[in-house]
């Protein structure tokens, strides 16, 4: 079980509206806010595809500005991740090939420019034939 918290944001005038659509909304939990338009909530799922649709719920409430995960928490997705990235070589191997294009090199540093679902479902995947 995933729980993360997010930060929502909103312009002032629809504040109001805003935090009312989140505690009708069954895709999170509210828990606070401020005068200048931010709201916590946390959500909660099976892992990290699970909780990426509920912050595309969340981002589809009218109004809503910005919503952004903050701290997340897994506590059995981290383990198995872990393990693939124990097991893992410590230099990937598209860096080992001699002659490679650097368009051929994909960096996932950058959480903002990120296909986070086809992400998770990767690291899913590569754990699973980890175990194989």
């Amino acid at each position: 079980m995933n729980i993360s918290s997010v930060v929502v944001q909103t312009l002032p005038k629809f504040l109001d509206e805003v935090v009312e659509s989140l505690k009708n909304c069954d895709a999170c939990d509210y828990h606070l806010h401020d005068k200048k338009g931010r709201v916590i909530i946390t959500i909660e799922g099976e892992g990290v595809s699970d909780e990426l649709k509920k912050m595309k719920v969340i981002e589809t409430i009218p109004h809503v500005v910005s919503a952004e995960m903050q701290m997340a928490y897994s506590e059995d997705e981290l383990d198995d991740n872990m393990k693939v990235l124990e097991n893992a070589d410590a230099v990937p191997k598209v860096l080992q090939k001699d002659n490679i294009d650097v368009n051929d090199i994909i960096y996932n540093g950058d959480l903002r420019k990120k296909d986070l679902e086809n992400f998770a479902e990767h690291l899913n995947k590569v754990g699973e034939e980890s175990k194989e």
